[in-house]
């Protein structure tokens, strides 16, 4: 894999040492920094004092810093996967994913060998939100799961660990937008948080199938979340359906170079053209790319390549639906939800594991 051709070649070393000093992190992964004057190599993201121009060698892969004799930066860690966290966030996960009903306090996780204020810190800058809030939004989703069961609202109060009937109702419109009472009976969907090495992610799903999936920094989240409830006449809740089980387990195949298909069952919502298109878009093979206009031909309407591409960005399930394929007609990256450098690195990903692109990409 590491002599593998890369879909983008490296521009020149001004433009990097540039990307150095706006930490750019189009390029990670993908191009390293050798720094002359202390011997170590570094991400272009890394957060220590920027050297001089003529001190800095650029490489495409570890592999060429490491012979030409510099050694990871301890700073930044380039041997390290990016958006790894460090291991106490993942027991702290795996705990609220065991036992969603429990009460955390800043006490516990000093009990735990943990300082609190770290930890607020770490789940602020990964998640959004912070640990505790993490957890009340969990206990919150046990809560919603009960009314949409039909049992009563003093239950799901109860469930979502709050002491007081007033709490709970504020604490319930802001997260439903409505009150504890219009939520019993209804099909309720759940929400999660999933660790990618580009990033975290977003993932809606219902009993049977996965509504939504996108990068937790997308700019239009909120919006795509509101629309979502809209259209589905459902109200979101945090916690887990097997749908996101299975999507975790399938992206961390593909982020480890192990498989490239999917399998897990999608809602696929819009209209019968738009399906058309998100089908069109599976089915280009991991590895490759495809232009708007190439899309249109494929699905028999070439004229159409506009609606394609407003197909392609009312795609709310990335990676899975692989819009990050599609690429302007002079071969130029085009817009992407989830930022241009993503698109990159999923691109070179592919590329990169070209072998395994024998497999269908819809998994079917």
């Amino acid at each position: 894999m590491e002599n593998a051709t890369l879909l983008f070649q490296l521009p020149d070393d001004d433009t990097l040492y540039q990307a150095l000093l706006d930490r750019d992190p189009a390029y990670e992964g993908f191009a390293y920094v050798g720094v002359k004057s202390t011997g170590v190599f570094c991400r272009l993201t890394c957060a220590a004092r920027k050297p001089k121009r003529e001190n800095t060698v650029f490489f495409s892969s570890i592999k060429g810093c490491v012979e030409a004799g510099f050694r990871a930066c301890l700073r930044c860690r380039p041997l390290e996967r990016a958006g790894v966290q460090e291991p106490w966030v993942q027991t702290l996960l795996e705990q609220l994913h065991s036992d969603p009903e429990r009460r955390w306090y800043e006490d516990d996780l000093t009990r735990l060998g943990l300082d609190p204020s770290t930890v607020r810190r770490a789940f602020k800058r990964y998640f959004g939100v912070t640990f505790l809030e993490m957890a009340r939004l969990r206990r919150m989703g046990q809560g919603m799961q009960q009314l949409a069961g039909g049992e009563s609202v003093i239950d799901a109060q109860i469930s979502a660990g709050f002491d007081s009937d007033s709490g709970f109702r504020r604490a319930f419109r802001r997260l439903a937008g409505q009150p504890p009472s219009s939520l019993r009976g209804r099909e309720l969907l759940k929400a999660d948080w999933l660790q990618t090495p580009i990033g975290v992610m977003l993932a809606v799903a219902d009993a049977q199938v996965l509504h939504l999936l996108e990068f937790f920094d997308r700019p239009a989240l909120a919006t795509e979340l509101q629309a979502l409830q809209k259209r589905s006449g459902s109200s979101i809740g945090f916690g887990r359906f097997a749908p996101i089980d299975l999507i975790e387990a399938e992206l961390r195949r593909y982020f480890a170079g192990e498989a490239l298909s999917f399998t897990t069952p999608l809602a696929m919502n819009a209209s019968a053209f738009t399906r058309t298109v998100w089908w069109a878009l599976r089915d280009i093979p991991p590895g490759s790319t495809c232009s708007y206009a190439e899309v249109a031909s494929r699905i028999g309407s070439p004229s159409a390549v506009r609606a394609v591409a407003r197909a392609n960005g009312a795609n709310q399930i990335a990676i899975v639906i692989a819009c990050h394929r599609v690429i302007g007609s002079d071969g130029a990256l085009t817009g992407y939800g989830g930022g241009l450098w993503r698109k990159r690195w999923l691109l070179e990903h592919e590329r990169r594991l070209r072998p395994l692109s024998g497999e269908s990409a819809s998994g079917l």
